[in-house]
């Protein structure tokens, strides 16, 4: 998933060179990690919710690397729904 996700999130902030590349993998990397370590939840590569969700919350840390804003909304919401369906599939 980081590969994809690296070149998913590089075309979406517009980027076509590998200059920054170490940059955003890292960015990726970290948002992987958190969703998996600090909600607990299982991304799937094949699903492209998951992978576009990634993209666009490194977007968002990308492009708001010195801003105090809290999450958006919108990336809460999918988060919040993203659990509260990964809870659904445990209780089956």
């Amino acid at each position: 998933m980081i590969d994809n996700a690296l070149e998913l999130t590089k075309a979406r902030i517009g980027l076509r060179s590998d200059v920054r590349d170490e940059y955003i993998q890292h960015i990726v990397k970290s948002v992987v990690k958190e969703i998996e370590s600090e909600y607990g939840l299982s991304l799937d590569s094949d699903n492209p919710y998951h992978t576009m969700f990634v993209v666009d919350w490194s977007d968002w840390r990308y492009s708001n690397r010195d801003a105090p804003e809290a999450m958006p909304r919108h990336l809460q919401f999918r988060l919040h729904n993203m659990i509260i369906s990964n809870v659904g599939e445990k209780d089956v």
